[in-house]
């Protein structure tokens, strides 16, 4: 017999990248009484660590819970960019329903795709929210459209395309089911939708407790977290239960602490019951996808699966003759514990060993997963050197396959031809062309994933920053061949020493330059991106002669053109094959792989086959 408890409700907010998730969340807080009045509060109050505050997006599902009358709301927010879709997988077992909002300008962009693909794969019924419906180019009746055509394209069945709409401007806190020009004063609406549309927790009386661990935490005081969703029974703070471990063994433990959120802090509770989601302390090696139980009837559920990583790139320790001069942690045993480390809470990478005993191949799904890994662990103090992205190929029918992505990008008219002739380069085949009228074009094409590397800095230079481009993982086809993503070559220091601004002067005739006078350069480093095609070796520490004769010219002003200061993912884009990162708390350079410029024209010569 099956019972629900009609006092909860499980919910997840899912989107694409900035499309005002968190935002709504902010507002169901406030109007919710979760703040008191006159209360100093950070925008984005889920956003919580620097990374999200710095890029302005949500990296690390999170969850709040508010309350409406007699109701709980327990709500997860999950990130909207594919990269981080382990986060997204794991926030969707967690819940009964989904809240999927859409910008009304925008529409459906890949990462809407990716994220109800997962909903719909779970079964999990869907409650749609077009959000920004104050934009003055709103769109939303062609946004439905476009949003009802995206849920057929998904084989979605009849039951979940008979979803219930609502409208929003969740920066202002206010919500309609009439229409977009109905907005009521607050949020009541969305809040009625949610309490009718979301199923209760349904649960079996009879059955002992089960309890999915989906996130982890760490508390300072307790230790490791563990975080459940209860599908049955009840769980009590001081019992002992039964610990099923994902490699099939089960063992006896005892729950030293059980809180529940109630907004946004987590209070201590002595029980919980189906449908709650809660942390427990006291088992410190518990992991994501294993099953708490009943002590004497212990019942698995399954493990959580997610999609299989689709880059990778080689991380290991700083090699570089500047290494030591800002970072704390430099050996290849406290990489390989933060590696390990990252690994347990973080389902969708992998991490494995490579032909050197100092550096490893980490996988996961995108060039952000990765550059987040890098600049988090940057940014705790170690110094690491970090390799070009690579596609993770797969082997179907005995070919080799790369994995393909769905690219989708606003650009202004202007620019449609260069960046279609830049795509084709990059092996793209156009899937659709769309001119809204506004002067603006969309367009989607799928493309090689490793055609992407590095497009993104010459795609906004192209479109002189202007364009917005997303995409997400499509699936896997045969090799499509040789790709030349970069056409120049880069200027590498010959020496150690330091830049000085008469060496410079003369190099920035050459290319474009990526220091400044006073900087530390070492032999086999990157200064800067040659005007051809091929490598060149250059002296950036060369001084002025100095005579007692005084120039004709000597009053005369030098002017150095300001260097192009390359942030960590656009550095990670930029380096070719034989090319590197090194990443320390107070620098990002850029070198070659073989600092040595013989052994780097043997490997050439080597490569080519003379």
């Amino acid at each position: 017999m099956v019972e629900r408890r009609d006092s909860i409700r499980n919910l997840a907010i899912v989107a694409h990248v900035d499309h005002g998730k968190t935002t709504l969340v902010d507002a169901m807080l406030w109007q919710s009484g979760a703040f008191r009045d006159h209360q100093e509060v950070a925008e984005r109050v889920l956003d919580s660590n620097d990374l999200e505050r710095e890029k302005g997006i949500t990296i690390l599902a999170k969850n709040t819970a508010v309350r409406h009358g007699d109701v709980k709301i327990n709500i997860i927010d999950t990130p909207g960019h594919a990269d981080f879709g382990g986060e997204v997988e794991r926030g969707l077992t967690m819940v009964d329903a989904v809240l999927l909002l859409v910008d009304a300008s925008e529409g459906p962009l890949p990462q809407t795709r990716f994220v109800l693909r997962k909903a719909l794969e779970a079964r999990l019924p869907v409650i749609l929210c077009i959000n920004k419906v104050d934009r003055p180019d709103a769109r939303v009746a062609e946004v439905l459209d476009e949003t009802y055509a995206l849920f057929l394209d998904l084989d979605a069945d009849e039951e979940q395309i008979d979803f219930p709409i609502v409208y929003a401007n969740a920066r202002a806190g206010r919500a309609s089911v009439e229409g977009p020009d109905a907005l009521a004063d607050d949020l009541e609406p969305l809040f009625q939708t949610i309490l009718a549309h979301v199923p209760a927790p349904e649960h079996d009386p009879a059955h002992p407790l089960q309890a999915l661990v989906t996130n982890l935490d760490a508390s300072p005081y307790m230790g490791r977290l563990a975080l459940c969703r209860i599908h049955h029974g009840t769980m009590r703070k001081g019992e002992t239960v039964a610990w099923c471990r994902a490699d099939g063994t089960v063992e006896s433990v005892k729950l030293t602490e059980l809180y529940v959120t109630e907004e946004l802090e987590r209070v201590s509770a002595d029980t919980a019951g189906p449908g709650d989601i809660v942390a427990i302390a006291g088992i410190p090696e518990v992991t994501i996808g294993e099953t708490i139980a009943a002590a004497d009837d212990a019942r698995p559920l399954p493990v959580i699966a997610v999609d299989e990583p689709s880059l990778s790139m080689t991380i290991g320790i700083n090699t570089s003759p500047l290494a030591g001069c800002s970072g704390a942690k430099l050996t290849a045993t406290m990489v390989k514990q933060r590696l390990d480390q990252e690994l347990v809470g973080n389902v969708s990478l992998r991490v494995g060993a490579t032909d050197r005993p100092d550096a490893w191949e980490v996988q996961g799904r995108g060039e952000l997963q990765l550059a987040v890994l890098v600049e988090t662990m940057r940014r705790e103090g170690f110094e690491l050197t970090v390799g070009k992205p690579q596609v993770v190929t797969r082997t179907i029918d005995g070919k080799r396959h790369e994995p393909m992505e769905r690219l989708a990008i606003d650009v202004p008219e202007e620019y449609a031809g260069v960046v279609i002739q830049l795509l084709g380069i990059r092996k793209g085949r156009i899937e659709s062309m769309v001119n809204h009228g506004t002067g603006w074009v969309r367009i989607e094409q799928i493309v090689p994933a490793r055609g992407l590397i590095g497009f993104r800095t010459e795609f906004l230079t192209e479109t002189r920053g202007t364009g917005q481009l997303h995409h997400v993982l499509e699936g896997f086809e045969p090799w499509h061949g040789e790709i030349r993503a970069r056409q120049n070559g880069s200027l590498i220091a010959d020496r150690q020493g330091v830049a000085t601004e008469h060496a410079l002067m003369t190099l920035q005739e050459r290319g474009e330059l990526f220091v400044e006078p006073g900087v530390d350069v070492y032999n086999g480093m990157i200064i800067g991106l040659n005007a051809r095609s091929e490598d060149m070796e250059v002296n950036p520490t060369r001084e002025k002669k100095l005579t007692n004769m005084r120039a004709a010219h000597a009053e005369e002003l030098m002017r150095l053109t300001p260097p192009r200061h390359l942030s960590l993912e656009q550095a990670l884009e930029f380096i070719a094959e034989d090319e590197c990162v090194e990443v320390t708390p107070d620098a990002v350079r850029l070198r070659k792989v073989e600092l040595d410029p013989n052994l780097r024209r043997r490997l050439e010569k080597a490569k080519k086959g003379l």
